[in-house]
Parts: C-alpha cells; sequence; structure tokens
C-alpha cells in the first residue's frame, strides 16, 4: 500500500511532539509530512500537502480545530481527521460528527489508543482507494468499450460504404450522442514525400532513392499530435467528434448544429495550420485535409466519408496544406489509350530487361498527365495502379495481386505527381532488374541479347547466322537454344516482331503500305503483304480501314 501521508495540528509545541514520537510512523507505512501551530497555518498546509490525515486539537487560536474541519473537509471530503481535546464534552463531539469525524480522543494522549485509531483509518481509507481504483477501472473500461465501438463505426463506414446508417442506429449501437444537425465526415493525411533524384528524368542506372524513412514511434507521435489537434479545435463547436487513425490517414465524423457550419469550417483551418507546426519536428512531412459533403440525414453519413476519400487524392494536384472540398472536373485524357500505348513500350522494355526503356514509358505516362489541362488526383491514383498491374502481368511477377496492393500501399504515401511516378519507375526498375540478374547467370542470357538486338535491328535483312555471331554461339546451338527458350524459331520471331511493327505504324501513320513494307525489313512489297495477311488474318489496307 502506498504511504499515507499525515498533518498534526495543535497550539502546544509539545503536544505535536508527543504526537510525533508515539507512533512508529514508518512501520504503519506513515509519514508526518507537516506539523501546525494554529488552525490558519493547518488549513493551508492541507491544501498544499494533500494529507490523508488530519490530527488537530479541537480548540486553536485564530481558527478552532471544528472550524479547520469544517474548511478541509471542503477541501476534500475524503480526508480522514482525528480530533483530540481536552474537553470531554459532548457537543463538541456532536458538531465534529456533523463534520464527518468518525474520530475523537481525548488528553492525555494514550499511544495504544492512537495506534488502533491510525490503524482503522489505514484500513478504511486503503479500502476506499482500492474500491474508487475498481470503480475508475469500470469506467476506463466503459470508455474504452464505447471507443471501441466508435472505432469500429468508422472502420466500417470505410470498408462498407453501403452499410446502413440512422440516427438511432448511431445512439443505440454505438453510443453516440447523435441529434438532429449535420453529419459530416473528413479525413487528414500525413505524407512523408520521396527522395527524388534531382535532374528530372530516370535514366535506368542510378534510379530513385525511394521513400523517406520515419520510425514507426515517430509516426504514431505524429499521428497522435494530429488527433490532439483535431479534437482541441473541434470539439466545441460540435455534439459530436469520432476520430480513428489509419497508418497515415485520422479520419472522423462530425455531428453539429447547422448554425455552427462556418464555425466548424474555421476551426478545420485552423486545425491544419497548427499540424503545419509540426514540420518544425518532422522534415519533408505535409499535411492535407479532405472535407465530405455536410448532409442533414444520418443515412448519408457513409457517402459523406466516401467523398473525404475521394477528395483527399486531390492534393497530388492541388497540393498540400489545404482543406480540399471540392472535386476537380474530370479531364479529357483517354485512359485507355495511354495504357495501351504504356503496355507496348512495357512489354518492349520487360523483352528486353531494359530499366531505360521502362523508365521512358512512365516518362511518357508523366508528361501525359502534366499536360492535362484538368485532371483529378484520383485520376492519376488509377492511371498508375492500373500501370503497375499491366507491368506485374507482363513481367509474371510471383503472388502478383498481393504485389500490386502493397504497390498501392506504398502510393498512398506519395502527395505530389512526381511523387507517385516515381513510385511506379521504382516498382518498374526493382523486378527489371532482378529478371536482368536472373538473365545473366542462366543460360538464356544469350536469347535475351538476340531478342535485343531484333527489337533494334529489325527495319535491316537480319540472318540466324548474323544474329549467332552476335551472341557468339554457333548457328546451330543458337538456333537450337532459341526455340527451347522461346517456344518457336528464331525466323517466326523475327516475323513476329515485324508483324507487330507494321500494325502499329499503320494504326498509328499515314505512311504508304510501301513504306512501312521498308519500314519493317521487306524489300518485296508482296511478300510483305502475303505475310502480314497471314499473320494479321487482313491485308494491310484493310488492317488499316479497320483498326487506323
Amino acid at each position: 500500500m502506498e504511504i499515507l501521508k499525515v498533518v498534526i495540528a495543535d497550539d502546544e509545541v509539545r503536544i505535536c511532539q508527543l504526537i510525533q514520537a508515539l507512533i512508529d510512523w514508518d512501520s504503519m507505512g506513515m509519514k508526518v509530512v507537516g506539523i501546525a501551530h494554529n488552525g490558519e497555518e493547518a488549513c493551508e498546509m492541507v491544501r498544499q500537502t494533500q494529507p490523508d490525515i488530519l490530527i488537530t486539537d479541537i480548540r486553536m487560536p485564530g481558527c478552532s480545530g471544528l472550524e479547520l474541519v469544517k474548511r478541509v473537509k471542503e477541501l476534500d471530503s475524503a480526508l480522514e481527521v482525528i480530533i483530540i481535546s481536552g474537553y470531554a464534552h459532548f457537543e463538541y463531539a456532536q458538531q465534529a460528527i456533523s463534520y464527518g469525524v468518525g474520530h475523537y480522543l481525548l488528553k492525555p494522549v494514550n499511544k495504544g489508543e492512537l495506534t488502533a485509531t491510525l490503524q482503522k483509518l489505514q484500513k478504511k481509507i486503503g479500502e476506499r482507494k482500492e474500491s474508487e481504483l475498481n470503480h475508475q477501472e469500470l469506467v476506463n473500461k466503459a470508455k474504452r468499450d464505447d471507443d471501441h465501438l466508435r472505432a469500429n463505426l468508422i472502420d466500417r463506414l470505410l470498408d462498407q460504404p453501403d452499410m446502413p446508417v440512422s440516427q438511432d442506429t448511431l445512439t443505440s449501437i454505438y453510443h453516440l450522442k447523435a441529434r438532429q444537425g449535420v453529419y459530416q465526415a473528413f479525413c487528414v493525411k500525413v505524407d512523408y514525400g520521396r527522395k527524388i533524384i534531382s535532374g528530372g528524368r530516370m535514366d535506368g542506372t542510378t534510379g530513385l532513392a525511394g521513400a523517406r524513412e520515419i520510425s514507426s514511434t515517430s509516426s504514431e507521435i505524429l499521428m497522435e499530435k494530429v488527433r490532439e489537434v483535431l479534437e482541441r479545435n473541434l470539439k466545441k463547436d460540435s455534439r459530436e467528434l469520432v476520430l480513428l487513425i489509419r497508418d497515415d490517414y485520422c479520419y472522423g465524423i462530425l455531428n453539429y448544429p447547422e448554425s455552427e457550419k462556418e464555425s466548424i469550417r474555421r476551426s478545420m483551418k485552423s486545425s491544419l495550420t497548427q499540424m503545419e507546426i509540426q514540420k518544425n519536428m518532422f522534415q519533408h512531412v505535409s499535411f492535407s485535409m479532405a472535407v465530405g459533403a455536410a448532409y442533414k440525414e444520418a443515412e448519408h453519413l457513409a457517402d459523406s466519408m466516401q467523398e473525404a476519400r475521394k477528395l483527399i487524392q486531390e492534393r497530388l494536384v492541388k497540393g498540400d496544406g489545404r482543406v480540399l472540398d471540392c472535386l476537380g472536373k474530370a479531364s479529357e485524357i483517354q485512359e485507355s489509350e495511354l495504357l495501351k500505348k504504356y503496355l507496348r513500350e512495357i512489354t518492349h522494355a520487360v523483352e528486353i530487361s531494359s530499366i531505360q526503356n521502362a523508365a521512358e514509358a512512365v516518362e511518357d505516362l508523366q508528361d501525359t498527365v502534366n499536360k492535362a489541362k484538368e485532371i483529378r488526383g484520383s485520376e492519376i491514383f488509377e492511371l498508375v495502379y492500373a500501370a503497375a498491374d499491366i507491368f506485374a502481368a507482363s513481367i509474371r511477377i510471383p503472388e502478383r495481386t498481393a504485389t500490386v496492393e502493397e504497390f498501392r500501399k506504398q502510393c498512398d504515401k506519395c502527395g505530389k505527381i512526381e511523387e507517385i511516378f516515381s513510385c511506379l519507375g521504382d516498382f518498374q526498375k526493382k523486378y527489371i532488374q532482378e529478371q536482368a540478374e536472373r538473365y545473366e547467370t542462366d543460360t538464356i542470357r544469350p536469347v535475351r541479347k538476340a531478342k535485343e538486338y531484333i527489337q533494334n535491328h529489325f527495319s535491316d535483312p537480319l540472318t540466324l547466322e548474323e544474329v549467332s555471331e552476335i551472341v557468339g554461339l554457333s548457328t546451330a546451338y543458337f538456333s537450337a537454344l532459341f526455340k527451347k527458350t522461346e517456344g518457336e524459331g528464331f525466323a517466326k520471331y523475327l516475323i513476329n516482331v515485324r508483324m507487330e511493327q507494321a500494325k502499329l505504324l499503320l494504326r498509328e501513320s499515314n505512311l504508304p503500305v510501301t513504306e512501312i513494307c521498308r519500314r519493317v525489313g521487306y524489300n518485296d512489297p508482296k511478300h510483305f503483304t502475303h505475310t502480314f495477311e497471314k499473320a494479321a488474318g487482313v491485308k494491310p489496307s484493310t488492317y488499316r480501314k479497320l483498326y487506323g
């Protein structure tokens, strides 16, 4: 048990000394923290030391023991008091009892009686504190249960957007004090940025340095600061505020009178401003806030939450450090056409294990986005996610779904356009490097080198002998190795490469068929037309009409 604090008050110094000497305070688990010789002094001492027990004479100058008891009980009703007096008058004891004093000793003080009284008080105080502790634990448990229920509400709004919500549900199931007014969801996103190589373009040799490091402890501290700021600013005007931290997000829902709408708006802006102060402690950190629409019906709370989730992605195009509440216009970018082009470029890059070519495919996507007059942040995220999925399929990443999902989580940490595209560049580089390393150590290295050479020289009159010499193998061995590795012979592979390039030129250029014939390595237009028709099922001119 914790040590109990005792204050002794008597105008006679020798009485105080006697009481202090009678008891072995240490062995009883008690400590005398003050001795006073008048009522005023004793009252101030109780105020400062906050003792568990006060032993006082009933008669003292300035402020009697009974007056002292009355005053200290107003300060702390749980304070235990022992009255000591030389007057065996019932009226004194009766008045002391009315003030909550249950222990009355007569002078001269008897050691055994004082010890027994102190022991009774010690037991009483211990039982009371244990009861208070149990009660507080019950209160804390109830609060934890309520907090868990509320956090579960936001979890469900995030993960089950079709979940039915009503005012009755909020009060009966989630224990919210929701009333008629406005329901609104919002979220705060913390971004830590990425280290991007200066000079702009990815060159495939140095790559990108990746996400900035921040310890989990620092992240937890920062997110708790975000929570504190939001609670401090938004609680005062809200009937109900519920917050949930999930990774680098802090989600919240509000219920407040409609008359407080502008005040809440100002508080949100003020909260964001106060969060910005954290930049002094955490380098490269940025904050953004997105606010869903305010609805009068609780049924639309899930809609507000989904709006906030989509709006927070607008930080990519509108910048951080602001409250986002307006979704930008949808762009006129044809995502499907962009991804078709990316597929061609990344397939070629994967085919020859070229980090450089893969980087250029990302650059093309980013250039298109940067030149777009109107584009939403969500469109950029979805474009990058789709590109990553296409790349993962092209390079045949094991456990593709889980890998792409992890990539999405990394992108979610990006707060700027250049950061999310650098994330895609890093993703490509990692797996192309791994593929290249595998190729360098196994028997298909010559085939990879041959395919790279074919891709770059298909317009030339290539022969099996020429390519065999380039890779340093005999013609017969190289031919067998190529067919075993690729599942088709050298000649067929070369034809397929040339026909795919011919299809591309027919779709995307106005070049005459004879010129296209020459550009893909054929000198005889009739032979080219026959070969193309066999590969595509239609003649070149018909293909252009159908797909050009």
